[in-house]
């Protein structure tokens, strides 16, 4: 049996080899702040039931960063997510973004940061309108973007580029449907959609869930290939914590709506102190070891 020690040395080894991109070693503190909260709150009210999804954190995220946020069903992550989107007010609390207090108080300053931030969700499914041809779906974002007086020619270039950046081919997705796609194909026309958007941050909530685990790999690689490109903020929404391990430079652990440990991948994953934390460490099946099914109920 190896010790703790070597089971880490050995994590570490696998985790240098991984070639997704993350500069383990850079200190992004020095980096300018892209987005923060304080005492960010959301509690619900059902009828006489109160229920506090997510209770006071606290997070820097700075430019360039990768962040992964991990917990399980229930944690509390989706409602932070719809919090940073600007689709939920938070109950108590603040968002900063880029150093300034957010102010989203009109239908205009929502637009204003949503050019800022956008989201890739976990059903490619439910992300498209489905009345909207992929010609439509890439028009809007280069409009958004500021190019709506462009040539024709031009924005017909800028689409291709954007779906070559992807590994789809324009010409052969002009004037269909997204349901025409599969979902594989779809996560990637939402990846083509952020690179024509290029924002500051991308949340990307559990993108790559619903798909094969072939065409999960080509979408982390390409996510993080954009972020290398353009230099923007990614925060991944998940409950897969080898997949933070792997990818990120920032892990925050969620749970009953706070974060009980956060900090590089080395430091949370090697060397836990939250229980929780410990808990999700055990729970992922190592493949040269025995399972450990003590806690698991058989009925």
């Amino acid at each position: 049996m190896k010790t703790n020690e070597e089971k880490n040395v050995q994590l570490e080894d696998k985790r240098e080899s991984v070639t997704f991109g993350s500069d383990r070693n850079k200190d992004f503190s020095k980096e300018p702040m892209c987005l923060s909260g304080r005492g960010v709150t959301r509690v619900f009210h059902t009828g006489k039931t109160t229920t506090v999804a997510v209770d006071h954190v606290d997070f820097d995220f700075h430019k360039g960063e990768l962040i992964s946020i991990v917990g399980e069903s229930g944690s509390g992550k989706t409602t932070l997510s719809k919090m940073l989107l600007g689709l939920l007010e938070p109950t108590e609390g603040e968002i900063f973004f880029k150093d300034k207090p957010r102010d989203i108080s009109s239908g205009a300053k929502k637009k204003e940061y949503w050019q800022g931030i956008q989201a890739i969700f976990q059903d490619p499914f439910s992300s498209y309108n489905v009345f909207h041809k992929i010609d439509s779906v890439l028009l809007d974002c280069i409009n958004m973007r500021g190019g709506k007086n462009l040539p024709k020619e031009k924005k017909y270039e800028m689409m291709a580029e954007a779906c070559s950046f992807v590994n789809l081919k324009f010409a052969e997705l002009t004037n269909k449907y997204p349901f025409e796609l599969s979902g594989g194909q779809m996560q990637r026309l939402m990846i083509a959609r952020i690179f024509l958007l290029k924002p500051d941050i991308l949340l990307a909530d559990e993108p790559t869930s619903m798909i094969d685990a072939c065409s999960r790999a080509t979408i982390l690689d390409m996510l993080l290939n954009l972020r290398n490109e353009t230099g923007m903020t990614v925060i991944f929404i998940t409950h897969d914590i080898g997949l933070a391990y792997y990818i990120s430079d920032s892990v925050y652990i969620m749970e009953h709506g706070k974060f009980v440990e956060s900090g590089k991948p080395d430091e949370v994953m090697l060397h836990p102190k939250a229980a929780y934390t410990k808990r999700l460490i055990s729970d992922v099946p190592k493949i040269h070891e025995p399972w450990d099914l003590s806690t698991v109920e058989f009925h």
